[in-house]
């Protein structure tokens, strides 16, 4: 078997930040949980408003494929860079969900997409480079954060909308799923100047992603 090199992760860094900012994201074997849902009548004013978190979300799925890219990237050792590499497969999965409903709304995803991966990725890599315990703890931390936001979401969709619904409910499991991963891996509970860093640039990415 081909020896994977440095290099050769640096490239393949390349054409996932490639895929999940212009592209199209390699997926897992998971079926969109929302396929076989019927669509909601939704007013113009909710349609709007449901398109515009679920571009938060999309783009919080942008963020965490580059946390976690970059976190591979740097991580010490092997069986973080796997498990790293596992969960941001299943954020691909979480992108395209998104993506899809987005669409289904006649909405866009964010235009700062870019942005967003690439000061994601740079947070990630500084992390795997600090060392394995923390980049894992910064995972975890992140993960709680989406879930909050997730939780906020779920309780502003139209009671209607079983299709958004589905999506971020299985999201939520996954996220949940990961943070739990990321600490029983031996990730360490961050400062909390730290926690409060990340929720001030949580609160920027929403804001400004909700109408752009």
């Amino acid at each position: 078997m081909r020896n994977i090199t440095p290099i050769d992760r640096f490239i393949n860094g390349i054409d996932q930040a490639v895929r999940t900012v212009f592209g199209s994201p390699q997926v897992t074997e998971r079926p969109n949980p929302a396929a076989e849902l019927a669509d909601a009548e939704l007013n113009e004013t909710e349609s709007r408003h449901v398109a515009a978190l679920m571009r938060i979300n999309h783009t919080g799925e942008v963020c965490a494929q580059a946390l976690y890219q970059g976190q591979a990237l740097t991580a010490k050792l092997p069986e973080v860079r796997q498990s790293m590499e596992r969960a941001a497969q299943e954020e691909n999965d979480h992108l395209d969900w998104c993506e899809t409903r987005i669409h289904d709304l006649h909405s866009h995803t964010s235009f700062l997409n870019p942005l967003w991966y690439a000061g994601s990725f740079a947070m990630g890599a500084t992390a795997g480079l600090i060392g394995d315990k923390w980049s894992l703890g910064f995972v975890a931390e992140t993960e709680r954060q989406v879930v909050r936001h997730l939780d906020s979401h779920l309780t502003q969709l139209p009671e209607q909308d079983e299709k958004s619904r589905a999506v971020l409910e299985q999201m939520r499991t996954d996220e949940l799923h990961h943070a739990t991963t990321a600490l029983e891996a031996g990730g360490a509970e961050l400062p909390d100047p730290v926690k409060q860093a990340m929720t001030l640039m949580s609160r920027v990415m929403t804001g400004t992603t909700y109408y752009i």
